[in-house]
């Protein structure tokens, strides 16, 4: 069966014991840990690693020994509780040994969990799992995080939920940063915060967030919104040459208009804005105002879906640049 969205999420946080197992799948391999992790320390707490109620089985060696994961998952524990099997890195060649598992899995045994890197439709495992009555398979694919898994990785460090600007800033820390990022940076906060009552600030965030965010995708991002078309081209090369993809530029460059638009729409004089480029931003926002940026983030919309689209031939890099040049062009209006 397949699970997405929140229906996803709510299982990671809260995995039922009786299944027979989980395959988590996506090219981050980071974005597949993290949920690795959550699911597994909801599903055999925080003591199950110590109580030897976890197996792990890298799939090199489950491709050696065909046996590792049908013992693992029939193997009688010396703690009572949820046991688990967990297969890192699963791919085609340990399929057969997977796919014997979840056919022999009963109640009691261990569960089952599988993590992966992109999986076409046609995989074996993803078709196993997607299949079975009894096992879930969720796909982790490269978007911003939303407002609930935020929430969640909040949650989990121990913090409150803040309201208003500072949690539209700590959204946008959330897009800037590659998820192990943020997640450290939660954890930094949670240790700022120690044994201080007051909410979750702007300046908590300042504090303990990165000096910078993406410095060299915030250049070509300031270039943009400065409108100076005529610089885009060199900035694109140089960005591209240092290993910078297309869809995290498209990202940064949604997450930088989206908080140039809130501070556009600003009614209180004091927009809530951080980071070295304060000053800057407000006068960007300022200069394009609240309609301008409503079209420039439609730009944007239809570009991130071109970069994601199965279809689309043109080269990544040039939908960008054209979209980018067409934002500098808009700004100089």
């Amino acid at each position: 069966m397949k699970l997405t969205g929140a229906q996803a999420n709510g299982y990671f946080a809260k995995p039922d014991p009786n299944k027979t197992g989980l395959l988590i799948y996506g090219a981050d391999a980071m974005r597949v840990a993290i949920k690795r992790q959550e699911v597994i320390h909801a599903l055999i707490g925080a003591q199950g690693e110590e109580e030897m109620r976890l197996s792990r089985i890298p799939a090199g060696e489950l491709r050696k020994d065909k046996a590792l994961l049908l013992d693992a998952i029939k193997a009688i524990g010396f703690f009572p509780g949820t046991r688990a099997a967990f297969v890192e890195d699963a791919n085609e060649n340990v399929a057969p040994m997977v796919l014997a598992a979840l056919e022999e899995w009963q109640q009691g045994d261990a569960q089952i969990i599988v993590t992966a890197g992109a999986l076409k439709p046609t995989s074996k495992i993803r078709k196993a799992f997607e299949s079975h009555p009894n096992a879930f398979a969720v796909g982790i694919y490269d978007n911003p995080p939303t407002r609930e898994e935020i929430e969640q990785t909040l949650r989990t460090a121990g913090l409150e939920t803040p309201s208003g600007d500072v949690m539209n800033i700590l959204t946008d820390l959330a897009k800037a940063l590659d998820p192990g990022d943020f997640r450290q940076t939660v954890q930094k906060i949670t240790l700022y915060k120690l044994n201080d009552t007051s909410p979750m600030s702007a300046d908590d965030i300042a504090a303990c967030a990165p000096t910078s965010t993406e410095a060299d995708i915030d250049d070509i991002l300031m270039v943009v919104a400065d409108a100076r078309a005529d610089q885009i081209g060199p900035v694109l090369r140089k960005l591209q040459a240092q290993g910078v993809n297309a869809v995290s530029l498209c990202i940064g460059a949604m997450r930088h208009f989206r908080s140039l638009h809130r501070v556009a729409c600003d009614t209180t004089g004091r927009p809530n804005v951080w980071g070295p480029n304060k000053d800057r931003i407000i006068s960007q926002a300022r200069r394009w105002g609240p309609v301008k940026l409503e079209t420039a983030l439609t730009v944007l919309t239809d570009t991130d879906l071109k970069l994601r689209s199965a279809g689309q031939n043109a080269p990544a890099m040039a939908l960008v640049e054209r979209a980018f040049i067409r934002l500098a062009m808009l700004g100089n209006r």
